[in-house]
């Protein structure tokens, strides 16, 4: 044991590189185009509201038993904000990253480090999109200046937005 005198020795960390064989295997797959991308969440948001409408309104007049129903959709209602993470996290994880949205639009989300959508993988997407709201919608914008065309709700779960079209 060093004395008191005596500089201690520290282990030193070092940086380790994450080129996987998963970003390997990845490496000149055709990235979906920022149009696609944007079609495909309009589709997806449409059929959440398209889930969430009926629930909503059972909830409200056999449950709470309201007379005067008043629903709005936007992400400061909790049951706006439910309906969207169970969509987007169960869709992604039973998707394998295929959405309805994204099927429509011909994309599929790729994870960067397995060959499969992981169950957090695919929560962590969909609260993704939230920061990206929250960034005042600058996390979309990401898309043009980053190299791989990656948004906020791709850097934080590892994910690339695929164009499957132009794969034979």
């Amino acid at each position: 044991m060093p004395s008191m005198s005596e500089p201690s020795r520290r282990v030193q960390r070092l940086f380790h590189a994450h080129e996987t064989t998963r970003a390997a295997a990845l490496n000149g797959i055709p990235l979906a185009t920022f149009g696609q991308r944007l079609f495909g969440y309009f589709i997806d948001v449409l059929v959440a509201v398209v889930i969430w409408f009926p629930i909503e309104f059972a909830w409200r007049h056999y449950i709470l038993h309201q007379q005067n129903i008043e629903m709005a959709w936007d992400f400061h209602e909790k049951g706006n904000v439910a309906t969207m993470l169970a969509y987007w996290g169960l869709c992604n994880y039973f998707g394998n990253g295929r959405t309805l949205g994204k099927w429509i639009a011909r994309t599929q989300v790729l994870s960067l480090t397995s060959e499969r959508m992981g169950a957090w993988q695919s929560v962590e997407r969909a609260l993704g999109y939230g920061a990206a709201v929250l960034e005042g919608g600058l996390g979309f914008l990401q898309f043009f200046w980053d190299r791989n065309r990656m948004c906020a709700q791709d850097r934080l779960a590892e994910t690339i937005v695929a164009d499957i079209r132009q794969r034979a």
